[in-house]
């Protein structure tokens, strides 16, 4: 008897909207296909110039896919991110999380095909269609930046090795690209860069953090203070430096205007009744990546041990009754590596542990 394949209910809900809306795209325009006819869905896709009327494209507009490649790319990211995040948070904060990254990219795209439209009078940048998964793919990406901040994945049997960090850069890179082909829209770039910022902005200060399973902590931290999910580090080495001012700079202004509020020391402080960790103390930020990592790695453990205790959802050489990651009291030693070989049918390959110790001290503010 084949394996049943357990999809949490937000993921399942994402694919089927996913793919009835794409066929139901499909099928409107195979009807009104002509050679001369440009074909836009305003009420199904986000059309500057005429979706006004219909605020609801706002949303599912992102989960339309003009095309049969990229709607198996969109069903493929779909199925593994959005099973992997929900398992390691819960449904209703991946749905937040979705409703997020999808609402305001397109929004903010919205804006910049109106101001491109004011600044050249051509009509054709208000008659762009804005749709796809692109800014929920890259909002996977940086949220996987952020579980798995240390890990490198290494495709083509060694050939190309990246961080899980630089993922987000290659994907902007790779949809500039092709936005520039019929396989996506010149709306396309800015879903991606806007799906990007908005989610590192929200899981850097404002998404809930689980507080540590084994005090009475009243109230849950929020965003990620840790240098490892600082801004700059999305970027290579030799530009960290000037990403880290520009962004600090940025940061000091967005506070002085009220729209973000800095880390307060119950923030940075241990939940398990240390003293509190000002920024300014040495090494206070390193303290709180690592405090907050093994906080999110416990919870992580405890999480997927609950949903695929029962039936072998998670492929694992491990016991099942076992935890499926590292927990707390079994963090790797700044001197030890470890080496995980993805199971057969996996899109990526192989993945490191390395360690941040080899990295720089500097504390990221944002």
């Amino acid at each position: 008897m084949p394996p049943r394949i357990n999809i949490p209910p937000v993921t399942r809900a994402l694919l089927i909207a996913l793919l009835v809306q794409s066929v139901l795209s499909a099928a409107i325009r195979y009807r009104q296909w002509s050679e001369k006819a440009h074909i836009v869905i305003p009420y199904l896709t986000l059309v500057p110039q005429l979706s006004i009327v219909y605020p609801w494209t706002f949303v599912t507009s992102t989960l339309v896919e003009g095309n049969i490649f990229t709607l198996a790319i969109a069903g493929v990211t779909l199925y593994q991110g959005g099973r992997y995040l929900e398992r390691a948070w819960s449904s209703a904060d991946l749905a937040k999380f979705l409703a997020l990254v999808s609402v305001v990219p397109n929004l903010l795209t919205f804006s910049v095909m109106f101001l491109l439209f004011t600044l050249t009078r051509n009509e054709s940048w208000t008659l762009t269609v804005i749709s796809g998964t692109v800014p929920i793919q890259i909002s996977f990406l940086v949220a996987f930046s952020q579980l798995v901040p240390a890990h490198t994945v290494t495709l083509f049997r060694g050939i190309l090795s990246l961080r899980v960090p630089r993922f987000p850069l290659v994907y902007v890179g790779i949809v500039a690209v092709l936005s520039l082909t019929p396989l996506l829209s010149r709306a396309a770039f800015w879903l991606a860069v806007f799906g990007f910022l908005t989610s590192w902005t929200y899981l850097r200060f404002y998404k809930s953090v689980f507080p540590d399973l084994d005090t009475s902590q009243p109230a849950a931290l929020r965003g990620d203070a840790s240098e490892t999910f600082a801004f700059a580090e999305f970027f290579p080495a030799p530009v960290k430096p000037f990403v880290a001012t520009f962004a600090d700079h940025v940061f000091d202004v967005l506070v002085a205007v009220r729209l973000c509020t800095p880390f307060s020391p119950a923030d940075m402080s241990s939940s398990r009744g240390d003293r509190l960790l000002q920024r300014g103390t040495p090494g206070s930020a390193r303290a709180e990546a690592e405090r907050r990592r093994a906080i999110a790695l416990k919870a992580l453990d405890q999480r997927l041990n609950a949903a695929t205790g029962g039936a072998g959802g998670w492929p694992s050489s491990q016991n099942p009754s076992q935890p499926t990651g590292p927990t707390v009291q079994t963090q790797p030693q700044p001197s030890t590596q470890t080496a995980m070989t993805s199971q057969p049918g996996q899109l990526l390959g192989e993945t490191k542990f390395e360690p941040d110790n080899h990295h720089n001290d500097e504390a990221g503010k944002n």
